[in-house]
């Protein structure tokens, strides 16, 4: 009996141990039900299962929640996260919350949007939005083939970082600056489709004879679409966007949008993790900037822009299929 107690002793030691030694790795998302997040998340979970890590997560009640994403950095701060994963909803307010994380020894890692300075966190894994801005700039200067354009931008809403990299990748990829007078209407979206089509009505009310559309996002897109339709001008105008989420590729697919510069979320997150689990093991910080990858999804390619056709994207894209 009593080496039978001194046994299960022994394995309970060995468990404890072991749980003590799991990595604790957090994700902290802008929402929990924006279809980009929720392929992070499946991401992530994949990469800590691999890696024998325990993952918690948290998010924001909706978009631009600060708050929630303070109270999710003390909870994991608390409950032994030595690494925590952040799409930022506001990339300045949130500074201070991942000062306090990184005083501790955590290692933070801003995912998809920098912070504010972009040094707050020890790295950032994202898209190239600049880059992804670029491809479907070029995309549409090719696509016009040096014929007139008036174009309508519906940008994200003031001062946000991955809102001011697309357009300006946007307008040097079609080779123009803020201001030409090719821009005839500009708007804020702030990625939403009700939004989205807002803006756009507002454009046609003030210049019926848009034949370009940069769109921040694909809901936006999808807005601006809508709204195009009802005025009877969805055939003759270019619309394209960034992101590469199901629907989005799928409106390329049906000619709704000409292409989207498509990103990775489960890739951007389970990088994530496995420079949470180097950290635990090695003690090793991953630092800078990791770019996730951006690729141009159209099924109408043009000379000089390299793509690739719906089905690829069909393939690598995240939301319902």
């Amino acid at each position: 009996m009593r080496l039978k107690y001194l046994l299960a002793l022994s394995a309970l030691g060995t468990a404890t141990a072991m749980a003590a030694e799991q990595p604790v790795i957090g994700l902290i998302t802008k929402t929990e039900i924006n279809p980009f997040f929720v392929k992070m998340k499946e991401g992530a979970h994949q990469a800590a299962q691999a890696g024998g890590a325990k993952l918690l997560t948290g998010a924001g009640k909706s978009d631009g929640d600060n708050a929630g994403q303070v109270t999710a950095i003390e909870n994991m701060i608390a409950a032994g996260a030595k690494t925590i994963l952040i799409t930022p909803s506001d990339a300045k307010a949130i500074v201070p919350s991942i000062k306090k994380a990184r005083d501790k020894g955590v290692m933070v890692i801003a995912m998809d949007s920098p912070t504010e300075p972009m040094d707050a966190a020890d790295a950032l894994f994202s898209t190239d939005n600049h880059k992804a801005g670029v491809l479907i700039g070029r995309y549409a200067k090719a696509s016009f083939a040096g014929k007139p354009v008036k174009i309508a931008a519906l940008d994200l809403f003031p001062g946000h970082p991955v809102g001011i990299q697309r357009l300006a990748g946007f307008l040097e990829g079609f080779g123009i600056k803020k201001g030409d007078a090719s821009i005839v209407c500009m708007q804020d979206s702030y990625g939403d489709q009700a939004k989205g089509q807002t803006a756009m009505e507002n454009c046609l009310q003030k210049n019926p004879g848009i034949n370009l559309v940069y769109a921040i996002n694909e809901p936006a897109a999808a807005g601006a679409f809508k709204a195009l339709k009802a005025a009877g001008k969805d055939k003759g105008v270019l619309l394209v966007s960034v992101d590469g989420g199901c629907t989005g590729v799928r409106d390329v697919k049906g000619g709704r949008i000409a292409a989207t510069a498509q990103q990775y979320p489960l890739k951007m997150a389970a990088l994530g993790v496995e420079a949470g689990l180097l950290y635990a093991k090695t003690g090793k910080k991953t630092s800078g900037y990791v770019d996730t990858g951006v690729t141009l999804i159209t099924d109408k390619p043009v000379a000089g822009v390299d793509s690739k056709d719906t089905q690829a994207g069909l393939d690598a894209c995240w939301g319902k299929k």
